[in-house]
């Protein structure tokens, strides 16, 4: 019996390091893939919320000092040009205007377009390209280019939440928060 639990203990203590090895770190990303994997993520995020909110609550204000849901999304797709232009080394085009997107399809074209664009300027630079130097068009600053990066990153995140809400104050549930299939 003993010869039995012998056997049981030295093969649990071989299987750790196997487990152990199965488990290890992959292969650690390049800032420009980081970034992108960030970018994709919110961006798919988003891009399923204004898919998925029904139009005719497209106008939908919290309250009357917020933005509608639509407002929101053309801020944040309009905000994203300020990281892609200057990573183009071009002027941001300030065009986000709800009178320039008057549906929803409009809308969500814009917001997928914003995040291809970002996604594709992501590609385009690479891990040499994260250290360039741009202006960040709001405050002035020089930059890298990684940074001006995960601040539009952040600045998606920071309107995903915004609209998290804006799908609970309407009634409804928010894609992410539905059970999966």
């Amino acid at each position: 019996m003993q010869k039995i639990i012998l056997t049981f203990i030295f093969a649990g203590m071989l299987s750790v390091p196997l487990a152990a090895q199965s488990s290890a770190p992959k292969t650690p990303v390049s800032s420009s893939e980081a970034v992108l994997a960030a970018w994709n993520e919110i961006g798919r995020k988003l891009i399923a919320m204004a898919e998925d909110f029904p139009e005719d609550k497209y106008d939908f204000r919290p309250t009357p000092a917020q933005r509608t849901f639509a407002e929101q999304l053309l801020h944040m797709a309009g905000s994203n040009d300020l990281f892609i232009s200057p990573a183009k080394g071009q002027k941001p085009v300030d065009d986000e205007s709800r009178a320039h997107f008057a549906t929803k399809a409009a809308v969500v074209a814009y917001v997928k377009k914003s995040f291809a664009d970002g996604a594709a300027v992501l590609k385009a630079k690479g891990d040499r390209g994260m250290s360039d130097k741009v202006v960040n068009p709001e405050s002035g600053q020089t930059m890298q280019l990684v940074d001006l990066a995960y601040e539009a990153v952040e600045h998606c995140g920071e309107h995903y939440g915004q609209l998290v809400v804006y799908y609970r104050v309407a009634g409804l549930v928010p894609p992410e928060s539905r059970p999966k299939k």
